[in-house]
């Protein structure tokens, strides 16, 4: 089973090499033009025709290999949800369409989507679909539009070791006054927002502290979710991260302040033959399509706002189950997302 197979290849974000090599070889037994190119992506493509449509599932996942077992219809594995499961059935809806199909269909599984998004960003001008679609875990009768922003903040800060009884906060006191600061301006900024999709949320991802004979260095790793602007609403410094760097490079003092992963956030439109073919699909398999927009980010930040074309985000699997130790996918609806996939393939056909 092509599904459990990936999964058994352990591969988190910068150890892909042997997933990727497994899928050039899958893909050249199913009859795809195959290639991998200079970051690791593994490229199928099926079919001929004016029209491109785009698959763009990755290959890596988060730390933390799961052992893989299926007990009572459910796949058990890391990847499983997020998003081996939504390539697998990229891959097993293409080679099931591509024969009859007057398009282009381009399967890929890229690299580093949970890190640096360094995979999706070398594809960038190296293609220009009609259509992409995303693979990320949906539920089999649910569209995802857009996605929050997001903005990588490491906090660093070196001094010179005091006595507990010193006068003055330390190093890491320095910290969470940083990080206390942050909440709240958040906090004030957030007030009357209802929905998450318009807040501004910071993580802290990791706060370490160090001593040595002479100095005490903190490293503090933030996550900050950046919000979709919400029609009407007038406080613009929500929306501004340049701004809002500045406003934290203050706050730090001598700390020194650094950002990356910065990915805006972005929605789809959902008026387009795409959604219209996958919104008929799932009707067409008894489903109650819904649409979704996410809190965390995908590729679709990444390629969304670059190819400019018809874009959604979909696959099997229940995203509260991202990154957990219990993390599975239901079979039967693997198997129903395979058979909307190849509908609605077949529909923009």
């Amino acid at each position: 089973m092509l599904l459990r197979e990936m999964l058994e290849i352990y591969s988190p974000s910068g150890e892909e090499e042997e997933i990727s090599n497994y899928l050039y070889a899958r893909f050249r037994a199913l009859g795809f033009h195959t290639y991998q190119d200079s970051v690791g992506n593994v490229i199928g493509i099926a079919g001929q025709g004016d029209k491109e449509v785009i698959l763009l599932g990755h290959i890596d996942t988060v730390g933390g290999f799961l052992p893989v077992k299926q007990v009572e219809g459910q796949l058990y594995g890391r990847g499983a949800v997020d998003a081996k499961g939504p390539l697998a059935a990229f891959v097993a809806a293409a080679a099931r369409v591509a024969p009859t199909a007057n398009k282009r269909v381009v399967v890929i599984g890229a690299v580093e989507e949970e890190t640096s998004s360094r995979g999706a960003r070398a594809l960038l001008s190296n293609f220009a679909p009609d259509y992409v679609v995303i693979g990320e875990p949906s539920g089999w009768e649910h569209i995802t539009l857009g996605y929050k922003g997001r903005l990588l903040v490491r906090y660093r800060l070196s001094s010179r070791v005091k006595h507990s009884s010193a006068e003055g906060p330390s190093a890491a006191e320095r910290a969470v006054e940083f990080w206390n600061r942050l909440i709240a301006y958040a906090g004030e900024l957030n007030q009357g927002q209802r929905w998450h999709f318009h807040t501004l949320d910071p993580f802290l991802r990791r706060l370490t502290s160090t001593a040595g004979d002479m100095a005490e260095e903190v490293i503090m790793d933030i996550t900050l979710r950046t919000p979709f602007p919400k029609a009407g609403d007038h406080k613009d410094r929500l929306y501004d991260v340049p701004a809002l760097k500045e406003r934290m490079r203050s706050w730090a003092g001598e700390a020194a302040v650094g950002f990356s992963g910065e990915d805006s956030p972005f929605k789809a439109s959902k008026n387009t033959p795409l959604v219209r073919a996958f919104l008929k699909a799932i009707r067409s398999r008894g489903g109650d399509p819904l649409f979704k927009l996410k809190l965390g980010t995908s590729d679709l930040n990444t390629v969304g706002p670059v190819w400019k074309c018809p874009i959604i985000a979909y696959g099997p699997g229940d995203s509260t189950l991202d990154h957990t130790p219990e993390e599975h996918l239901d079979l039967d609806a693997y198997c129903r997302a395979i058979e909307i996939l190849s509908q609605a393939l077949t529909t923009l056909s």
